[in-house]
């Protein structure tokens, strides 16, 4: 796979040491078990996959080359480019302004650019709508466009199947970036709809058998739909597809679920099935799959206490905490700063998407036995400084040095 020029502060010689040699030891990637970094009464268990994937590494090379090459000129970021707030900040350090939140509100008005400014497309992709109206202001979308490949690829996927009559259902957060992005270029081309989670998909359900009245529908999915869509027609022949940093499995369920509901009503046959369900499995990412595959290997090692490094707004980090939490008492921050001491930590919860100081939250046995991992966004650097400080806690970090030592051979 390609390898990008990014800033050699987001790197680090320690998890550069521990992938090389797991990539190494594992090159067809099916080992997904935990690395053990053992340092005295400190035992670090670090999921296989974990960090930047392909897209945010494409993204974060394109993002600072354009910074280099265009000194003088007003560079802009569309939203956040990815939800990490280190990189966003030294974007921002560098006088990258953003035009939008992660909402979608603007900012910066767009009648303020000019054509001499530069517009950055961030990772995950924009609408139509966005990108005609930057083109009409004279400003390339295309020159310095960081979309990840695999959302495009979920978007060509979609043209796909609306050239065979299927419409769209996305399996996505409905105010996510990315998911607007997909069903702004799905609604171009098909029928398509938003569905949330499972609930959602089995209220949509009740639309396909017509057990749901189907004027209702179109209150209960206001803002979800494209223009023109008519739940007695469009909702015959479907195919789904996802926002791609949702947990893959949920992903699978809703499709399987939709595909039983499709086969029970139309009494379709497993040959048959592709008259009125499209198959798309292959527009989940392969960076989405890894992580949140290596988590479930990793919760297979017994632990005291999990911890989840990434942005609180990172989709994807989430989802890794949330399969955490099934099983461990887990922490998810986005730096070290978060570990105040010993014995108080902030840590966020994404269900009340709030911070709260927690204490006593360090495990006192011996050794203590804690499981790390990162969202696709999170710098190795920040992960790094999160085992350097923990390590300084139980008083290891001497022992780093050594770790470091025999991962790099």
């Amino acid at each position: 796979m390609k390898t990008f020029n990014v800033p050699i502060t987001y790197r680090s010689p320690l998890i550069t040491a521990i992938k090389n040699s797991r990539k190494q030891q594992d090159k067809m990637k099916k080992d997904f078990t935990p690395t053990l970094l053992t340092m005295g009464s400190l035992h670090i268990y670090l999921a296989r996959h974990f960090g930047f994937c392909y897209g945010v590494e494409n993204a974060i090379e394109i993002s600072f080359r354009t910074i280099e090459s265009n000194p003088g000129k007003r560079i802009f970021l569309l939203s956040e480019m990815i939800h990490n707030p280190q990189v966003n900040a030294d974007l921002q350090s560098r006088g990258v302004q953003f035009l939008q939140d992660n909402y979608g509100h603007q900012l910066i008005p767009f009648e303020e650019l000019t054509a001499d400014d530069v517009v950055i497309i961030p990772a995950f992709g924009t609408t139509l709508e966005i990108e005609s109206k930057l083109n009409s202001l004279g400003i390339p979308v295309e020159k310095y466009n960081t979309t990840c490949p695999f959302v495009e690829k979920v978007w060509n996927r979609s043209e796909q199947i609306a050239q065979k009559g299927y419409t769209i259902v996305i399996h996505g957060k409905p105010k996510h970036e990315e998911t607007r992005a997909t069903f702004s270029h799905a609604a171009s081309n098909a029928p398509s709809v938003i569905v949330n989670d499972m609930q959602e998909a089995e209220n949509l359900a009740k639309y396909i058998t017509g057990e749901k009245p189907a004027a209702h529908f179109y209150t209960e999915f206001a803002n979800r739909f494209s223009a023109g869509f008519d739940v007695t027609q469009h909702l015959q022949r479907i195919g789904v597809v996802n926002q791609t940093t949702q947990l893959a499995t949920d992903t699978q369920a809703i499709a399987e679920f939709l595909k039983q509901t499709i086969q029970a009503h139309y009494g379709l046959t497993p040959d048959n099935i592709e008259t009125r369900f499209a198959d798309t499995r292959d527009t989940l990412c392969y960076a989405t799959n890894d992580n949140q595959t290596a988590v479930t290997g990793m919760l297979q090692t017994p632990a005291d206490i999990a911890i989840v490094v990434g942005g609180y707004n990172s989709s994807n980090t989430t989802h890794l905490a949330e399969l955490c939490e099934l099983q461990l008492p887990t922490y998810f921050i986005n730096g070290e700063e978060k570990l105040l001491s010993p014995n108080e930590i902030h840590h966020y919860n994404f269900h009340t998407k709030e911070e709260y100081l927690a204490s006593g939250y360090l495990p006192t046995s011996n050794p203590a036995r804690i499981l790390i991992t990162s969202g696709a966004s999170c710098p190795d650097a920040v992960v790094e400084s999160v085992i350097r400080k923990l390590a300084s806690f139980y008083g290891v970090e001497d022992k780093l040095d050594a770790v470091i030592k025999e991962f790099a051979g």
